[in-house]
Order: structure tokens, then sequence, then C-alpha cells
């Protein structure tokens, strides 16, 4: 596997920031992990979930409110995913280990193995942020191109045009491909994955089993397959569309910055690891509540980077720390000021790394 290491000799900045973060929760007597913000949160879209489920397990429902309650159910789920599982997973949703590891499971109630999801998120995507050859964030291609340093196809012309159906279908991807191919092959990308113990493998099996029971074979049994598969789609349209979207507002915008590694290669970086997040790594929608409630403060990605074991609910009081010592030490802080302009970003970018690059043109000349 190739490797990447960064110079955390030149790591003032982050010294000084971490003093800052540390003075701000000791001088509040505020812990980092969650509090009743959070534990609320995880009970009003753990009900919703139930309640929807089983609304249209349990009643009569028409066909418009069915689709409506599965958009919600889809959208609800990716919320779950954002504000629960992902703190959770990460250590900051509570002070207790074992709570942690409990709520992390949320990601295998709604299909997903939580146990691959903190190789892949909490240590390779988190370490190697952007970094092509490495971070299974952007290893899409083919079928889309997020970096520069990617192999360009000519599908990728209209690959801004496609980006919608692509990102619907990602939840379902997640659960029946990209779960068991990290399974049978042991790998993560580029990446050996954990040795898994007894209880890893059959910890992941009952997750699909209790998938197929719940989203499979109970709405087939009480809506019949054709209602159930389109029931199925949506909800899974709305988890994967909402999923995608957050996350690759965090790092395929403009300004952000890519690094390439071959497989078979080495690099060093000049910059420290903390430096490296801020450059890769952007934020939007600050200023609205609302959203911050909805996507689990993930519209603070350069906090959670920075501080991956602090809960998300603390995010926008130190993101005013976080500006204050990238102004004082020169570096950027990439951020919109709307979910619209991120959004609009994001698919800018995506729209100009489907351009045929110049040296295929001249490949291409050249065999002509």
């Amino acid at each position: 596997m190739a490797k990447i290491t960064f110079n955390n000799k030149n790591n003032e900045f982050y010294t000084s920031l971490k003093f800052s973060v540390d003075a701000y929760f000791r001088d509040n007597n505020l812990e980092k992990t969650g509090d009743w913000r959070l534990f609320t949160k995880t009970i009003v879209l753990g009900a919703a979930m139930l309640l929807m489920y089983l609304t249209l397990m349990l009643l009569p429902v028409s066909v418009i409110p069915a689709i409506l309650l599965c958009i919600g159910m889809g959208f609800t789920a990716a919320c779950i995913g954002f504000s629960v599982m992902h703190d959770a997973n990460h250590g900051s949703y509570s002070p207790n280990q074992k709570l942690n590891d409990a709520l992390g499971l949320s990601a295998n109630a709604l299909g997903a193995s939580s146990y691959f999801w903190k190789q892949k998120h909490n240590i390779i995507h988190h370490t190697y942020t952007n970094v092509d050859g490495i971070d299974d964030d952007i290893a899409k291609s083919p079928i889309i191109r997020q970096c520069e340093s990617q192999k360009w196809v000519p599908a990728h012309k209209v690959q801004h045009l496609y980006l919608v159906p692509v990102y619907s279908l990602s939840s379902i991807f997640w659960i029946f491909v990209m779960d068991f191919t990290k399974y049978f092959t042991r790998k993560i990308y580029t990446t050996e994955a954990w040795k898994m113990s007894t209880k890893n493998h059959i910890i992941f099996w009952l997750t699909k089993l209790h998938y197929a029971i719940t989203f499979i074979a109970i709405p087939m049994y009480v809506w019949g397959w054709q209602a159930w598969i389109i029931g199925f789609f949506v909800m899974n349209a709305a988890m994967g569309l909402t999923l995608s979207l957050v996350f690759q507002l965090a790092h395929v915008v403009e300004n952000t910055e890519f690094e390439n590694i071959a497989l078979d290669e080495s690099k060093h970086l000049e910059t420290a690891w903390a430096e490296h997040q801020i450059r890769t790594t952007a934020n939007f929608a600050m200023g609205n509540k609302v959203i911050s409630w909805f996507v689990g403060g993930l519209n603070y990605q350069i906090e959670h980077h920075l501080f991956p074991r602090v809960s998300h609910v603390h995010y926008p009081a130190i993101s005013k720390l976080v500006q204050e010592k990238c102004k004082q030490y020169g570096l950027p802080y990439n951020q919109y000021e709307t979910f619209s302009s991120a959004l609009a970003s994001h698919f800018r970018v995506m729209k100009q790394l489907g351009e045929r690059p110049v040296e295929v043109a001249l490949e291409t000349q050249q065999a002509a």
C-alpha cells in the first residue's frame, strides 16, 4: 500500500488552536462529548423513523402519503447517520464508550457496517483526506471523476448531469455492494482491512439479515413486490442523495485541495496534518441552525476534521476559535454562506472535472 506522511514538526498552528479549544471547554466547564441537545435529537429522530415505518406497515395508507413517508424515512435515516451514528462511531457522543459502541450500531440498524465505516471514515478518510489513491471517499472512478489526477473517460463530459441519479443510488450501493466488497476482499480501496473477530463476522451477517427482513421481506409482504420496490427505491433515493450531497460539499468544491499518490509509491507532504485538513475541507451554511440540526453539524466539516472526538453540538462555538487561528497563521478557511452556493460550487467543479484534459486531447490528436 502506498503511504503518505506529513511534516508534523511544523505544527504550531494546531498546537495553538488545540490549546485555545481545550481552554474553551475547561473555562466553560463543558464535556467535549454530546449533551442534552444531542440526546434529545437522538430521541426525536429515532421516534420519527420508527413512527413512519410502523405507519407504513400497520395502517392503511394511500399512494401519495406512502411515497411521502418513504421520502421522510430516507431523509430521517440519513440524519440519524449524520447526528447519532457519526458522533457515536467517533467516540464523541458520550464519555461512556459502551454507549458510543451501542449507538454506533445505528449504522447497522440501517443496513450498513459500522465496523468497516470506522476504518474507512475515522482512520483513512480523516487522515488522508482528498488523497487520491488512498481516500476511499473520492474513489468513485470511472463512474465519476472527483479530482484531476483520476483517469478521464468520455462519459465524464456529462457527469454533472447524471450526478443526481448516481448519488440517489449510493445508499443501495453502500449496503449491497461496498460492504460486501470490503468483507470478501478484506480491503478498503488500497488499504488492508482490520482483521475481523468471530463477533465481527456475526454482527456483519446479522446486520444484512436484519435489513433483508425489516426493509425487504416485511414491506414486500405488506405491500406486495411492486409497491415495495417503488417505496424501497424512493426511500433510498432520499437517503442516498442526502448523504452524498452533505459529504460531497465538504471536500469536492472550489478551493479545496487534492493530493495524488500512485498505488506503489510513498509521498511526504511538507504541510502538517492539521494544515492538510484545513486545505482539503470546506464548511457551508454555518449560520443556518436548521441545516446544522439536520446534518449533525457536518456543515462545520473543518472543525470536525480538526477535532473528530468533539461532538458536533460544540462546532458553532469552536468555529470562531478556528477562524481566528487560521487568520493568525495565514491559512485559508473555506466556507460557503449557504447550502445552495456550496451545491452550485460542487456541480461547477464536477462539470469542470468532466471536461477532457489537455493531455488526453493531445494524445487523441497524435493518434489520429
